[in-house]
């Protein structure tokens, strides 16, 4: 969770800071007006800090994790909703690597043992 934590306020601050960066990156024309993209990283930064709290002690702190999984989940979904409507270009799936496939693992492990021990809030 605290490399969870790292990536996600590190990735927010770098979109909310330079947010034509990655578009530049991968060869697409930055949005206008950016403050939609922008405004997405403020909120994955603040997912970063819930990571970071949620790190101390994953299981006790698992509706933390639950939601961050679901938003790893739908986010996906979403991108290929707007891929096969021709809405977002498929360039744009180079966010979904980092942003969301590479921590289904960790974060669907953490839920597997809250699930095992009954899903119990502290």
């Amino acid at each position: 969770m605290l490399a969870a934590a790292v990536y996600n306020i590190l990735w927010g601050a770098w979109v909310v800071l330079f947010p034509d960066a990655f578009f530049h990156l991968v060869g697409m024309t930055p949005p206008e007006p950016d403050i939609i993209w922008r405004g997405m990283g403020m909120v994955i930064g603040v997912y970063g800090l819930g990571y970071y709290w949620a790190s101390f002690d994953p299981i006790r702190h698992w509706p933390i994790i639950a939601v961050g999984f679901l938003g790893k989940i739908f986010g996906p979904m979403g991108y290929v909703m707007n891929l096969l409507t021709d809405t977002v270009p498929p360039e744009f799936g180079y966010t979904l690597i980092t942003n969301d496939f590479i921590w289904w693992v960790p974060f669907f492990l953490i839920l597997k043992r809250v699930h095992e021990n009954g899903w119990k809030l502290a």
